[in-house]
């Protein structure tokens, strides 16, 4: 969206339904109320360092205490909790040690053959001091910056905190990358050991791990990778290069079991992650150690209501954001229990994720929109077969959920009965912005509804000035943080362009652009309408892409809709969509013009769709996103070009193109 288009994103799809945290929930919750979410909000805006400075006292271990909650005075590089020295690890592990919380289930795993590891605090504790002393046998140590691509198994969790125990910092590439793609990481990062598996186990297949890294450091310059470290995890075989090469089972179970936290200043590096950009080079994320600590924990015992007998699972991979700060820090520097899965669900297991559930009574679930609506399409015979009445409380993450969808998800699998909080934030937003307090916030169907306290969010036309109400525009944080990325390794030039120079507002101020549309309705709720790259403009008129969606997708034949421009010479843009139909649905002229006169009644006729193509499924990454730049190609009669690699099902090109 340039700064010299219209600033308006007409965002007409209304919806109406509200729900109110039950009086029973709202009872029992931290926060229970709005009136106490309003106390919390008035005192951060009134006084943030004094907000902000008391929560960190309070919520965090320090070795050395901080001297200043903020220095913002190069703005926009932010220096959080400046002379204090605290670590992760410690956080995460250690200050649970000297009370009941020792010998309670940190973490339950379950492998996709079925296999379970459990292990308690005080397990876990140990099981991360050895990894950490062998990273240190190694040559790693404080500064060194240690890749790992890995599937879901509890060594990712165990490797993510043994580097934070020493201060190395980490940089997890998803398991589903190309080689290609691994190798341009380990690059840009200078990374000095790797951490790998012989090959994970996804949807009944082995995915070869241990190939793609000797691939990776064969066919790319990586002379800053001395090491290579690999765990046992599908049996087979492996070329094991000597001396850089080491089995895990062979060096992590001698090491000692006793590792001191390394004493980390709040601003030292924990960890590099890499967006995975459809276009240019990928951005490594940087965070760092108190601020990011921090919002990790604050966020996941806000919004989950956490409590000491929960079982809390995450369905995201730890390859990204969510698996960093909502599987494995922000929960366990909760004390709380946290579920990882090997798997997903599948045809030889399509229940995989509800059987867990039942198997393991598990009380609060956290998945993604896209994983929902391909459970819609399926129907609810699945689900139904499992007892999920441990649930108490269901969350969304990746991308805004369609009214339709949060719906389905509310009634099938929370019976009707658990709150959904839908969470808005970002890889470069630490945790999460905007979502629903459980027992304070009434919810809207497809709203991310409120921001945490403080967060100071807003929706703003190019020139930085809030815009009005339902009016769309772009969505900006104007004040700092704890959470907040801090640069972009190696590029703080990129970092300033991209995320706080985007929009020049008049009073010089800066503020952060998240790069989404967003409107904000009559009661303050926010809407997010997915990236501003995701807004099409119609004979003049600008339409978010997820607004469109969300018409298509409240069609009882669709079960998922993506919706992208492609040139007019008439119209300047025209809308395609894509739509997976329901289980035994078929396509036919008679239901395109059915779809087609469906989003004219929801939304109006300037929405509805000029071309709509039906296929059993949609072009996804491996994580479940749509690659949307994919379907803007054959949208537009384009090859299809760019990086690939994380696709997850390449036939569905084939079957799309005819």
């Amino acid at each position: 969206m340039s700064s010299n288009s219209s600033n308006a994103i007409e965002s007409v799809l209304q919806e109406q339904r509200i729900f109110s945290p039950s009086k029973e929930f709202s009872s029992k919750a931290k926060i229970g109320s709005l009136g106490l979410y309003q106390t919390m909000v008035d005192e951060a805006n009134s006084d943030p360092e004094k907000f902000w400075g008391d929560l960190a006292k309070k919520e965090l271990h320090w070795f050395k205490p901080f001297q200043k909650v903020l220095d913002w005075s190069n703005p926009p590089f932010a220096r959080w909790f400046e002379g204090g020295t605290t670590n992760l690890s410690f956080n995460c592990l250690d200050r649970h040690l000297d009370s009941e919380r020792e010998n309670k289930t940190a973490l339950i795993w379950e492998g996709e053959p079925g296999d379970v590891r459990t292990f308690s605090y005080r397990e876990l504790h140990s099981e991360v001091c050895r990894a950490a002393n062998a990273l240190k046998s190694i040559g790693i140590g404080k500064g060194d910056l240690v890749a790992l691509y890995m599937p879901m198994i509890p060594e990712a969790a165990i490797a993510m905190l043994a580097c934070a125990r020493i201060g190395a910092p980490h940089s997890v590439v998803f398991g589903g990358f190309s080689s290609e793609a691994l190798g341009e990481r380990l690059r840009d990062g200078e990374a000095k050991a790797v951490i790998t598996a012989d090959g994970g186990f996804r949807k009944d297949k082995i995915v070869p791990l241990k190939v793609a890294v000797d691939e990776a450091l064969a066919m790319n310059a990586c002379p800053s990778v001395e090491s290579v470290l690999v765990v046992r995890r599908t049996k087979e075989s492996v070329s094991m290069q000597l001396p850089r090469d080491h089995w895990w089972d062979e060096l992590v179970p001698k090491q000692s079991e006793d590792c001191e936290a390394e004493q980390m200043d709040s601003e030292d590096r924990l960890f590099v992650l890499y967006t995975s950009g459809s276009t240019g080079k990928p951005k490594g994320v940087v965070h760092t150690t108190a601020g990011y600590n921090l919002w990790a924990h604050l966020t996941f015992q806000w919004i989950f209501d956490i409590r000491e007998e929960d079982v809390y699972w995450c369905t995201a991979d730890v390859g990204w954001i969510t698996g960093h700060s909502y599987i494995v820090y922000g929960p366990l520097s909760n004390g709380a229990t946290t579920v990882m899965y090997e798997g997903a669900p599948r045809p030889s297991n399509p229940g995989a994720f509800w059987e867990l559930i039942q198997k393991h009574q598990i009380s609060i679930f956290y998945t993604a929109p896209t994983a929902i609506r391909a459970f819609m399409k399926s129907g609810r015979s699945v689900p139904d077969k499992f007892d999920m009445s441990s649930l108490r409380l269901l969350g969304t993450v990746g991308e805004p959920i369609n009214p339709e969808a949060w719906m389905w998800y509310r009634d099938v699998i929370g019976g009707g009965t658990c709150p959904v909080v839908d969470t808005w934030w970002q890889t470069e937003t630490g945790g999460v912005m905007i979502s629903p307090l459980p027992g304070a916030t009434p919810a809207k169907p497809g709203s991310a509804t409120l921001p945490l306290p403080g967060i100071q969010a807003d929706v703003v036309n190019s020139e930085g000035e809030t815009v009005s109400v339902n009016e769309g525009g772009y969505l900006v944080v104007r004040k700092p943080w704890p959470g907040m990325m801090r640069t972009i390794h190696g590029d703080s030039k990129r970092f300033r362009e991209s995320y706080w120079e985007y929009l020049q507002p008049k009073d010089g101020n800066f503020f952060y652009f998240a790069g989404d549309g967003a409107r904000q309705d009559s009661d303050g709720y926010f809407w997010v309408m997915g990236r501003v790259d995701d807004v099409i403009n119609v004979a003049g008129h600008r339409l978010g892409t997820m607004e469109v969606e969300s018409a298509l997708v409240s069609h009882p034949a669709v079960s998922e809709a993506a919706v992208v421009g492609r040139p007019d010479d008439l119209k300047g843009e025209a809308i395609v969509a894509f739509v997976s139909l329901e289980s035994g649905r078929e396509s036919s002229e008679e239901l395109i013009s059915q779809l087609r006169n469906h989003v004219g009644n929801e939304i109006g006729a300037i929405a509805k769709p000029d071309e709509i193509r039906c296929s059993d499924s949609l072009p996804k990454t491996r994580s479940g996103k749509i690659m949307r730049r994919i379907l803007r190609a054959l949208a537009s009669g384009q090859e299809v070009i760019g990086d690939t690699s994380t696709l997850e099902d390449r036939s569905v090109l084939d079957r799309l193109r005819s």
